[in-house]
């Protein structure tokens, strides 16, 4: 007989963002009139930079003649994609990564969960609390934890607090860990890092021969030229650090797919023998077997982002779900609400009024004034009491939200 993986039924409830899709659908069937507004999931809403676009066209048109005809391509990714990557994004900002360690993908939530494959399961785990859920959810997948307690913290995994206490940038453990996820600007809360604590960071990861998984998805958000936007631009991180990025929230990519892993070639890890085994190497190998790449269109239009053309428009894109951040932002500490966030990051982080739990303040914005947003505690225990909003909307679905939000929650 068959048998399943048993991690799999750790995972008692349901996946944050689909337990939101399931009330909110039940609720607009029962309410087919209401006019909902989506602030919850991080999905863009405007269209694909016209630079990007005008790329994909002109691809599409060269699968269509045998001469410029592509079929598979480098599992890695085109190089001409990654020169401008490593030129652009990172050397530009004293970061020295070369083409050849940056590897194209076709999201960064998929490289978060498949890096996992490379390592071993004897490590010890550090996440923020609140996190990310992808990062939880595939170490559980793969067998890397224990069971949930009844706040859903996992045996196996050390939980990093974070809260306004301590601006929502997690202290240096005081224990040895073996992989630390780190995301900046932060997901949920929008919190940023300095280069003081990311350099605090690294040189905990390289006193402990520890791996920093650094997701820089926001990273094209940060406008504070203080805050670094790559772990790369902090002495020693070639030797202690994994960097992901993603084309979804600077160029509108979430549909069409793209992103990036970084492995510096200088990155190692232990071997079961004791020996140093180069990481570059490894990821390279399960890319190379079990990846077929991105498609050359999208690859293009990624190309396209770093055009002078691509660069305005993304700004442009950017600088207008900034924007709307910013509109949440006031308007919900006009009101009396407690924020954070929503300055170098596209996510507003607010406290719940009332003493109401994440869910409850969920479910009572869905029914009150018909707007979704994402609540706290599906981002782990400490985001219980807070609820994240996102600024990835029309500015007339997050003025009307806001308007609704304020009117009925004020404080």
């Amino acid at each position: 007989m068959a048998t399943i993986n048993d991690n799999y039924l750790k995972l008692k409830a349901g996946y944050l963002f689909p337990e939101i899709a399931r009330r909110v659908n039940a609720f607009a069937e029962a309410n087919p009139d209401a006019k909902i507004i989506r602030l919850g999931i991080g999905d863009v809403t405007e269209p694909l930079p016209e630079a990007c676009r005008t790329a994909m066209i002109k691809a599409v048109e060269e699968m269509g003649d045998r001469a410029t005809f592509k079929g598979y391509g480098p599992e890695q990714g085109y190089a001409w994609l990654r020169q401008k990557i490593a030129a652009q994004d990172f050397q530009a900002r004293g970061a020295d990564i070369d083409a050849s360690e940056i590897f194209i993908s076709d999201g960064s939530k998929c490289d978060t969960g498949n890096i996992l494959e490379i390592f071993g399961h004897d490590n010890i785990i550090a996440v923020t609390d609140p996190v990310y859920p992808v990062y939880v959810d595939t170490n559980v997948m793969a067998g890397n934890t224990g069971n949930a307690n009844d706040q859903g913290e996992f045996e196996g995994l050390v939980y990093l607090p974070i809260s306004a206490d301590n601006n929502f940038t997690a202290e240096i453990p005081s224990k040895k860990v073996d992989l630390i996820y780190l995301c900046f600007p932060n997901n949920p809360t929008g919190a940023t890092a300095t280069k003081e604590h990311l350099k605090a960071w690294v040189d905990y990861a390289k006193a402990n021969n520890s791996i920093i998984f650094f997701d820089a998805a926001y990273e094209a958000y940060i406008t504070d030229p203080s805050i670094p936007h790559s772990i790369y631009e902090i002495e020693g991180a070639r030797e202690v650090a994994i960097e992901f990025r993603s084309f979804s929230k600077n160029a509108g990519f979430t549909g069409t797919r793209c992103a990036l892993t970084v492995v510096p070639k200088t990155l190692t890890a232990k071997a079961a023998d004791g020996s140093d085994v180069e990481l570059w190497k490894l990821w390279n190998r399960r890319q190379s077997t079990k990846f077929n790449g991105v498609s050359y269109i999208v690859q293009r239009g990624a190309e396209a982002v770093y055009s002078p053309e691509g660069q305005a428009q993304i700004k442009a894109l950017v600088s207008f779900y900034l924007e709307n951040a910013k509109i949440i932002r006031e308007q919900l500490t006009a009101a009396g609400l407690a924020v954070y966030g929503g300055v170098n990051a596209p996510y507003v982080w607010v406290k719940t009024p009332n003493d109401l739990s994440s869910w409850e303040f969920f479910d009572k914005l869905l029914h009150t004034v018909n707007v979704v947003g994402t609540p706290g505690s599906g981002f782990g225990a400490a985001g219980e009491g807070y609820f994240r909003i996102s600024a990835f909307n029309s500015r007339e679905n997050v003025e009307e939200a806001t308007r609704r939000i304020t009117e009925k929650f004020k404080v």
